[in-house]
């Protein structure tokens, strides 16, 4: 009894310490293949382009191919329920934006995957922040006239956004309800065909992100009166917040870098430590610049994971209040 008592306590601690010696090995081997790196944007994108360099950076650092998947579709949900199906050992990871974590899960009814559950935070890499542009025949051109031409006649004037549920719609709507405005929410498929209609004053007003919204402003072709985040963009600083004239207005878009849930704590550390060198280099500050986002503090997995906690409870009560839904 006393040995089939030791055998099998034997077996017990063998058990206990199979997966955590396993883990260990696999962290120090870690990458012994190439990585897979889901995009849920199409090629040419910014979130692609981020990925791209993030890419390079991960290949050069660890001597194994990092392969781009581009994973469009669902509201970036597609590609996000690849990661989160996949292993937690780092071979498929992703690069999430705040619609992946924050706005669709919350706006399908159905999204197949809880981002707080499911994937592992581990880095951010930039900010969006969105212009409220207005077309050259209107007559304001800061907040407190637009504000009071808005009110002066409810219901006259109209707002593109690139879809419903997107931030440029959501956005809006919280400013609308805010100093309770009416203006007519003008729908679209995409940014592109929004600006569009923007530039040839079918609609009058937008917010743009700055990829859409600069290079129109310094051609005369809009007017900004206002920024989304309420820190002077490091792009156009020129414009001042809507926070500054509405207090309490401070919303962002952002792209970030994730996995799935439960990957070794050694891998995730790796893989983080790899992207902030990355962020402190004057190749990844000009990309960012090209790609018209906002540098923001370098974040650590534990900050990160924290972060994104935050993020998704502030949206619901926004998306709750915009009435969106993509269902």
């Amino acid at each position: 009894m006393k040995s089939a008592t030791a055998k099998y306590a034997a077996i017990v601690m063998m058990a206990l310490c199979g997966g955590p010696l396993w883990a260990q090995d696999v962290t120090k081997s870690y990458p012994s293949r190439p990585v897979r790196l889901i995009v849920p944007f199409p090629a040419g994108s910014v979130a692609d382009n981020l990925g791209r360099s993030i890419g390079e950076r991960l290949q050069s650092a660890f001597g194994q191919p990092v392969v781009i998947d581009n994973r469009a579709g669902a509201s970036t949900l597609l590609g996000a329920k690849m990661v989160a199906a996949s292993p937690p050992d780092g071979y498929t990871l992703l690069i999430p934006t705040v619609t992946t974590m924050s706005l669709a899960p919350q706006l399908v009814s159905k999204p197949g995957i809880d981002p707080l559950k499911d994937l592992t935070p581990i880095a951010r890499l930039g900010a969006t922040n969105f212009f409220l542009s207005v077309v050259p025949s209107f007559p304001a051109r800061n907040m407190k006239e637009w504000i009071a031409v808005v009110k002066r006649s409810p219901g006259k004037y109209s707002y593109a956004s690139s879809g419903i549920g997107s931030p440029h719609h959501i956005f809006m709507e919280l400013l609308k309800r805010q100093l309770g405005l009416d203006i007519v929410h003008v729908p679209y498929k995409g940014s592109s065909s929004a600006m569009l209609d923007l530039l040839s004053e079918k609609v009058d007003m937008a917010f743009l992100d700055g990829t859409l919204a600069i290079p129109n402003i310094k051609a005369g072709k809009l007017y900004a009166v206002g920024t989304s985040m309420a820190k002077r963009s490091a792009l156009m600083g020129s414009v001042p917040p809507i926070a500054e004239t509405v207090p309490g207005f401070d919303w962002s878009g952002w792209i970030g870098f994730a996995g799935p849930a439960n990957m070794p704590a050694p891998i995730v550390a790796s893989l983080a430590d790899e992207i902030r060198r990355l962020q402190g280099t004057p190749a990844f500050v000009g990309l960012l610049e090209r790609a018209a986002m906002e540098p923001t503090e370098p974040l650590s997995p534990t900050e990160m994971a924290e972060f994104v906690k935050s993020e998704y409870k502030r949206w619901t009560p926004a998306i709750n209040a915009s009435g969106a839904t993509v269902d």
